[in-house]
């Protein structure tokens, strides 16, 4: 079981009560419950959406984004945009966003920032490209809290 417990709000970096570094199942955790406050309008329109925890991209995506190192990419939307869906395309792909946990855990340490923050961001920039939004969106959506 992970013993990971969230630092409060506002707190930087890790928490003192921290035994083990936040699993999998954790950083899933966060995930959802960052997915469930979202403001318009993207919950309506994130259901279908499959949010997938990995440690790190596979090495595939390594080599098709020309990262440096896999601690580049902290998460990736896989699918096609709405703005680019049509009732006529054939079996829809399945519409994924993965966080990387070991690069999200490299960047908290890193930066100090919270936790919960990092993975709302990633999240936000992630369905920011599921919608087709540009960053300039993205920051502006992220901004309203």
């Amino acid at each position: 079981m992970c013993s990971f417990r969230a630092p409060p709000a506002r707190r930087r970096g890790p928490s003192p009560e921290c035994t083990l570094p936040p699993c999998l199942d954790d950083i899933d955790r966060i995930a959802r419950a960052q997915l469930a406050v979202l403001p318009e309008p993207f919950g309506s329109h994130i259901r279908s959406l499959v949010v997938r925890v990995e440690e790190f991209c596979d090495a595939e995506t390594e080599a098709e984004m020309r990262l440096d190192s896999p601690f580049d990419l902290l998460g990736l939307y896989r699918g096609v945009s709405l703005d680019r869906k049509s009732v006529a395309d054939g079996a829809p792909e399945i519409d994924i966003i993965f966080l990387y946990r070991r690069p999200i855990l490299d960047y908290w340490c890193e930066t100090g920032e919270d936790l919960e923050h990092i993975v709302r961001h990633v999240l936000v920039h992630e369905i920011g490209h599921h919608f087709g939004l540009g960053d300039d969106d993205m920051h502006r959506i992220e901004d309203r809290d």
